[in-house]
C-alpha cells in the first residue's frame, strides 16, 4: 500500500534542518509507496486484464507515475517548503479563486489518505485469513476495527522513535518482497507466465479497454507514493536537485521490484487460481507462492511478515496523514481547530481522530464490496483537486510566475503533463464502468461539492475571498529575471 504523504512538521525553534540527502529521500519515497500494495493488488490488476497481460497495468501505472512525478519535481523544486500540494495549488490559483483550491486539496486529502490506510487494513485481514482459514467475515471485520483503533491509540500518546519504526518497516517489507521473488525464481515457469488467453491484446476491443483502464487505475495506486519527499521539501538537502531526482529513481526502482514480482508470481501461480474468489491465491496471492515453493512453514513465516508490513503501513500513514489538515490550519488554510496539538505529546489531535474514523469507515466499505472498489473510490477522489488541478498549476505559474527560479524544469514539456493529464482522465472516465453500481465519480463530485459548500463557511469565518481580499503571496517569487535554462528542459 502506498502510503500518505507526509508533510514536515516544524522542529522546536520553528524551523526545519536540510538534512536529507538523495539516498535517504528515494529510500523515504520507495518506503511509502511499496507497502502491503503488490501483495493484495496482483490478483485484481489480473481480474481486471483477464490474463497474465497484467503486467502491462503495472507498466503503465509506472509511465503515469514517472510523467506527473515530473510535474512534482518541478514543483517542489521550485517551491520546496513544507506542505506540497496545497503550497503549489495556493501559489498558482490565488490569483483568481483565493485560498478555494488549496482549502480543497487537504478537504479531499482528508477522504482520500484515511482510504488508502484501509486498504491496508483490508490486506491485513486478508492475509490474516491465510494463517486462519476459518476467520469469518464478522470476525475478520472486528479485527480489522480492532487493529485501526490499536494504530490509534498508539499514535495518541505520541511518537519519540518515528525514524526508528519507519526503518523497521522499511527493513520488514523489503525481507517480505524479497523472499517472495527469490521463492518464485526457484520455481518459475515461463509457460505459465507468458501463455495469454485468446485476444489478450485486442485493441480493437472494448473489454480490453476497459481492463487497461482499471490496471491502470491499480498500478498508479500501488505506485502512489513518489511524491512524498515532495511535502518534505524544507528538509531536504539541495531540493532542487535532489527532490526530482528521489522521484525519478524511486519510481523506477519500484517498478522494477514489482514487475519481478508480478512476473515471477504469475510464473508459479495458474493466474486461473487468482480470479476464483475461492481459492487463497485471490486473497494471498505472495503466501501461495511461498507454499508451492518452499511449504507451509516458510509461507506462514512471510505472511506473518506481510501482515507486520500492513500495521506499520497504515501506522506511518495514518501518523503522516495527520499533520496534512495541521499544517494546513497553522498556515490559515483550513479550519482553525485542526492546529491544536495535544497538550502533553504534542500530535494533532482533531486530524488524527477524523482520520481514524473515516479509515474505519473505508476498511468497512471495502469488506463489503471489494478491495477493487475502494482503491477506485479513493484514486477518484484524488483525481480532480490533486492531479489533474496541480498539472493545470504547472501551467499556470510558468505564465503568472516566469522569474520564479526553477532549478529543474520538466523535460520535454508539456509533453510529460499531457500524458500525466490524459491518463488521469482515463482512471476518472472508467470509474463507474469498473465499479458497477457502485458510482465513485457520483461520489467523488459530492464530496467536492461538499467541500465547496464547507469552504463557504470557512471562508466567511475567516473573512478571506470571496468575502474578503484574495491576499496575493508570491513568497517563492525571489527573483526579477528568468533564471539560466537548466537541464531538464
Amino acid at each position: 500500500m502506498s502510503g500518505s504523504p507526509p508533510p514536515g512538521s516544524p522542529s522546536p525553534d520553528g524551523g526545519f534542518v536540510r538534512r536529507v540527502g538523495l539516498f535517504q529521500a528515494t529510500a523515504i519515497n520507495m518506503s511509502q509507496m511499496c507497502g502491503i500494495g503488490p501483495f493484495v493488488t496482483i490478483p485484481l490488476m489480473v481480474a481486471a486484464f483477464g490474463g497474465p497481460q497484467a503486467v502491462i497495468g503495472f507498466v503503465a501505472g509506472a509511465i503515469l507515475a514517472l510523467a506527473d512525478g515530473l510535474v512534482w519535481a518541478e514543483m517542489g523544486a521550485a517551491m520546496p517548503g513544507s506542505g506540497g500540494s496545497y503550497v503549489y495549488l495556493r501559489q498558482a490559483f490565488q490569483y483568481r479563486t483565493g485560498r478555494l483550491m488549496p482549502f480543497l486539496f487537504v478537504w479531499t486529502a482528508m477522504l482520500f489518505i484515511p482510504l488508502i490506510m484501509s486498504t491496508g487494513v483490508v490486506g491485513f485481514v486478508q492475509y490474516l485469513g491465510y494463517l486462519a482459514p476459518d476467520l469469518g467475515r464478522t470476525s475478520g471485520d472486528l479485527i480489522g476495527l480492532g487493529v485501526i483503533a490499536v494504530v490509534i491509540l498508539l499514535l495518541w500518546r505520541g511518537i519519540e522513535n518515528i525514524a526508528r519504526i519507519t526503518a523497521v518497516m522499511w527493513a520488514v517489507m523489503i525481507a517480505a518482497v524479497f523472499l517472495v521473488i527469490v521463492a518464485a525464481a526457484s520455481d518459475f515457469s515461463a509457460h505459465l507466465a507468458f501463455t495469454y488467453p485468446a485476444h489478450a491484446f485486442d485493441l480493437g476491443s472494448d473489454h480490453f479497454w476497459l481492463g487497461f483502464a482499471g490496471g491502470l487505475t491499480i498500478g498508479i495506486y500501488d505506485y502512489l507514493g513518489y511524491n512524498t519527499t515532495a511535502y518534505m521539501g524544507a528538509e531536504i538537502k539541495d531540493p532542487g536537485r535532489t527532490l526530482p531526482r528521489s522521484i525519478l529513481f524511486s519510481i523506477v526502482g519500484i517498478m522494477a521490484i514489482y514487475l519481478m514480482l508480478q512476473i515471477g508470481t504469475l510464473g508459479v501461480i495458474d493466474w486461473h487460481r487468482m480470479t476464483n474468489v475461492n481459492d487463497i491465491a485471490s486473497t494471498s496471492v505472495a503466501s501461495a507462492v511461498l507454499e508451492k515453493t518452499w511449504g507451509k512453514g516458510a509461507a506462514d513465516t512471510v505472511t506473518v511478515l506481510i501482515l507486520i508490513t500492513a500495521f506499520a503501513s497504515v501506522f506511518t500513514g495514518l501518523l503522516g496523514g495527520s499533520r496534512v489538515p495541521y499544517d494546513a490550519a497553522r498556515e490559515r488554510v483550513f479550519f482553525r481547530p485542526y492546529a491544536k496539538l495535544h497538550p502533553k505529546h504534542r500530535f494533532p489531535m482533531l486530524g488524527l481522530a477524523t482520520m481514524g474514523v473515516i479509515t474505519a469507515i473505508g476498511f468497512l466499505i471495502g469488506r463489503h464490496t471489494d478491495l477493487a472498489t475502494l482503491i477506485q473510490l479513493l484514486t477518484t477522489v484524488m483525481v480532480i483537486v490533486q492531479a489533474l488541478a496541480q498539472i493545470i498549476a504547472l501551467t499556470v505559474l510558468r505564465k503568472r510566475q516566469p522569474t520564479l527560479r526553477r532549478p529543474y524544469r520538466m523535460w520535454l514539456y508539456p509533453v510529460p503533463s499531457i500524458i500525466a493529464f490524459v491518463g488521469w482522465c482515463v482512471i476518472y472516465g472508467y470509474a463507474d464502468k469498473n465499479s458497477p453500481g457502485r458510482h465513485p465519480i457520483e461520489w467523488s463530485l459530492a464530496w467536492l461539492a461538499l467541500g465547496c459548500v464547507a469552504f463557504v463557511i470557512w471562508a466567511r469565518l475567516e473573512k478571506v475571498w470571496p468575502f474578503g481580499p484574495k491576499e496575493i503571496t508570491e513568497e517563492f517569487l525571489t527573483e526579477t529575471a528568468p533564471d539560466p535554462e537548466p537541464a531538464g528542459t
